[in-house]
């Protein structure tokens, strides 16, 4: 077997050899395509989004930074009522982005994935079902008799950006299946959390602006049916979907989970038609290149261009097409803005409210210890029950750890925060408790899974 470095360079990084010098441009770029080519760089942006926000907050700048969020910005026609603070834009607006993305790769999952098959499928669940029962008890059981109770569903969720850089981060010390498995269980936490969202923390339901959605989702199934494939109308549509939801009553965050249900997830030509397809017009192609025309493409290349361009959108999927147009987005940009814009906890102002420390108990205990209860007694009756099997070369040490993992509530925790607890002072105290458990709760599953690696 030859060594990586044996390897012509095309062939290690999957671009065309060329012998002429890079442009400037891609020169500059490079190093951060590499980056962003690392499956934990979501993660360390996402962490880099955080530490900023907490460092503004306690700093002497901390009054600019709260009236930055609290900065009007409109659009009209000023009927539609789009007036809304900066926060509103990044918690409502492109958060409903990040629900978007979600909400593909649940899809996706569910009809070609880990939770595609019903055998493959019942341990992840299981163990998503367990992991947010346990939290939830627990913050229940430190809030009984307040009105902090309706923040129950805040310790319940894992984010996946965070748990999956870390394990990526340990490398081989995680087995491929536990890798696997911890993925499958957090896309079945979202779909968790976006039920907690949709049914727990909806506001009194508007009838009309219900209608009004309604119609715009059964013109996207239309659309779906009709055979439409174009992003930007799947786009304007969803568009129209969260503005008829901007008043409903239920959070505008589940127009991006409801249009993902409706975009297309078949391609229009099957592989082995494009493979044949493409060499025929790569075949035109090469016959057109005998005519040169200077240093422009002839009119018989570019023709074949636009056959071989048009041929490559048929093959894809739209939901995947789509899925990877955003997801660079809604990693580097959606969600640390959303950090920058709700992790920021003043520590002075902590000391306020009896409530505070029970809230912040009952957070930290249900994600530290809350999480890894749920996940390892669920998936261990399931495995005794025989409903499901652990993974291959995966022990109970290491899915011990992977529940620790799975304690990093964050992106989706902070949600639901402001969700349930808005404007309150317990709002600050549940921020401290995500931020405090999440990284409690990482480098508890990193020192579990690290020890059991050198152990086995």
């Amino acid at each position: 077997m030859s060594s990586p470095t044996s390897e012509p360079e095309g062939q290690r990084t999957g671009r065309a050899v060329s012998t002429s010098p890079r442009p400037f441009v891609e020169r500059i770029l490079m190093p951060f395509e590499e980056f962003a080519a690392i499956e934990a760089s979501g993660g360390i942006v996402l962490l880099g989004g955080m530490l900023v926000a907490l460092a503004l907050a306690n700093s002497p700048w901390a009054g600019g930074y709260a009236a930055l969020w609290q900065t009007e910005l409109g659009f009209s026609p000023a009927w539609l009522g789009l007036s809304r603070p900066l926060s509103f834009w990044v918690n409502d607006g492109l958060m409903a982005v990040f629900f978007l993305v979600m909400g593909l790769e649940i899809k996706r999952q569910l009809l070609a994935g880990q939770l595609a098959s019903p055998r493959r499928a019942a341990l992840p669940i299981v163990g998503a079902t367990g992991g947010m029962i346990v939290p939830a008890l627990l913050f229940l059981a430190a809030n009984a008799g307040t009105h902090a109770a309706r923040g129950w569903g805040v310790p319940t969720a894992t984010d996946i950006a965070f748990t999956i850089g870390l394990m990526s981060l340990l490398g081989a010390r995680v087995p491929l299946g536990l890798k696997v498995f911890v993925t499958a269980l957090a896309i079945a936490d979202d779909i968790g959390a976006v039920l907690v969202i949709a049914l727990f923390y909806s506001h009194s339901l508007a009838w009309a602006q219900l209608a009004a959605a309604g119609a715009v989702m059964g013109l996207l199934v239309v659309a779906n049916r009709a055979g439409v494939r174009s992003p930007s109308i799947f786009g304007l549509l969803g568009l129209g979907l969260w503005i008829s939801l901007l008043e409903s009553g239920i959070h505008t965050t589940i127009a991006g989970i409801l249009l993902a249900a409706a975009i297309p997830a078949r391609a229009r030509i099957e592989p082995a038609e494009f493979l044949t397809y493409s060499g025929m017009v790569l075949d035109r192609f090469a016959e057109a290149s005998r005519i040169t025309n200077g240093p422009f493409t002839s009119e018989g290349q570019l023709e074949r261009l636009h056959q071989l361009e048009e041929a490559c959108k048929r093959a894809a999927t739209p939901l995947q097409r789509i899925e990877h147009l955003l997801h660079p987005w809604v990693t580097f940009v959606v969600m640390p803005l959303f950090a920058l814009a709700n992790a920021g906890v003043s520590f002075a102002d902590l000391g306020s409210g009896d409530l505070m420390p029970r809230v912040t108990l009952g957070v930290a205990i249900g994600l530290v210890a809350g999480k890894p209860i749920g996940i390892v007694l669920a998936t261990w009756l399931a495995v005794r029950l025989r409903l499901a099997a652990l993974p291959d070369s995966v022990t109970w040490a290491q899915m011990l750890g992977a529940g620790f993992l799975c304690g990093i509530g964050f992106t989706m925790s902070l949600f639901i925060a402001d969700l349930a607890f808005g404007a309150s002072t317990a709002l600050a105290a549940a921020k401290l408790g995500i931020l405090f458990a999440s990284a409690l709760a990482g480098m508890i599953g990193s020192a579990l899974l690290a020890r059991e690696s050198r152990n086995s």
